[in-house]
């Protein structure tokens, strides 16, 4: 992890995902199965150094945290607000 983003607008379809020809086409993109793959996410914070899976891994009180689990992929991931904490302190301490 190196840092924080919020959510800042409720996720939209994009329009120009469907349209075939545009700098912004997706194929994947079907507004019948999947509206869009769009949503919106503000910069917060820079953490100084990267927190490492490993170390996400090893720290106290994240054993239960989605993204350290087998099979889970380094993705948007939802977290406590207890685990956003101990995140938050291991990212300002890199520094």
């Amino acid at each position: 992890m190196t840092g924080v983003a919020e959510i800042a607008r409720e996720g939209y379809p994009d329009t120009y995902a469907f349209k075939k020809g545009h700098k912004y086409f997706d194929p994947k993109s079907d507004p019948a199965i999947r509206p869009g793959t769009w949503s919106i996410s503000a910069f917060v914070e820079k953490f100084p150094g990267i927190v490492s899976l490993a170390e996400l891994k090893e720290a106290k009180g994240l054993e239960k945290m989605v993204v350290v689990q087998k099979g889970s992929r380094l993705s948007v991931q939802p977290v406590t607000r207890k685990e956003h904490e101990i995140v938050l302190e291991l990212g300002r301490q890199k520094g």
